[in-house]
């Protein structure tokens, strides 16, 4: 049994959280944003410098939740569904299309991401794509499918 901790921030509620950069303890997203807006651990520029800086850390020592928000954490997937990702023929298969690859490599480059994907989703090979990786991700649920 784990012990539990207490918030680092209010010091009220159980710890459920942790900070990516310094590990310490938070309760809720109220108590995360403030701790992040004091995050300073040593070696590190202050939080004004590291907002823009972009990329991993030099020593590649970074993780997704590095790079997750707190807003972004609901729409995080689970290690296990994106092995799934990993695992699909279909999927592979889109892959192999040279003009699909171009595409999800100008998006991952691309400083305006979200406007970018707005306009590749009028794509059909990239809308082919996106609903792919959602049916695996996100499975349709059986009470909602047809019978044959």
């Amino acid at each position: 049994m784990r012990a539990e901790r207490c918030c680092g921030v209010c010091g009220g509620g159980a710890a459920r959280y942790r900070c990516p950069r310094c590990s310490a303890p938070y309760c809720s997203v109220p108590c995360c944003r403030a701790h992040r807006e004091r995050c300073a651990p040593r070696g590190e520029p202050p939080a004004e410098e590291r907002a823009t800086q972009r990329g991993p850390p030099v020593d590649g020592s970074w993780s997704v939740a590095d790079i997750l928000t707190e807003e972004d954490e609901q729409d995080r997937v689970p290690l296990q569904k994106l092995r799934l990702l990993g695992e699909s023929e279909e999927l592979r298969g889109l892959l192999l299309n040279p003009h699909l690859r171009q595409l999800l490599l100008t998006i991952d480059q691309a400083e305006e991401k979200s406007s970018l994907m707005k306009k590749y989703m009028q794509e059909p090979l990239f809308v082919e794509f996106a609903d792919c990786c959602l049916r695996i991700v996100e499975p349709p649920e059986k009470e909602n499918i047809l019978p044959e």
